[in-house]
């Protein structure tokens, strides 16, 4: 593997690693000093939904925007929540939600 690839690796893992330790250590210390849950700030509260949310936006997004994509993503989505409202579970829904966008990807490329 080439240098900048190993850099590359290096510094996304310190970035995860900074993303988790830094947000625990800040509350740690502010718990340890003020009055417990009360010392937690508002907007930590929501940065949880709000992380879920931005990256729900950009897995709804196709990368290569074309009609057959946008139809792939639509019924994609359909067939996940279907799968989680029957079975109300994580992984089965998104397993069944990314095979049916695959399979709508490949039968319009061999249609097309």
């Amino acid at each position: 593997m080439s240098t900048a690839l190993w850099l590359a690796v290096v510094v996304s893992a310190f970035g995860t690693l900074l993303m988790r330790v830094v947000p625990f250590m800040w509350m740690q210390r502010r718990l340890d000093s003020d009055t417990g849950m009360n010392a937690m700030p508002q907007w930590l509260g929501i940065l949880g939904p709000l992380m879920i949310a931005a990256v729900l936006g950009v897995s709804v997004v196709p990368v290569n925007p074309g009609l057959i994509s946008w139809i792939a993503t639509v019924i994609g989505l359909g067939v996940t929540l279907l799968v989680w409202r029957r079975l109300r579970s994580l992984g089965w829904p998104v397993a069944a939600g990314v095979s049916v966008f695959g399979l709508v990807e490949i039968v319009a490329a061999l249609v097309g």
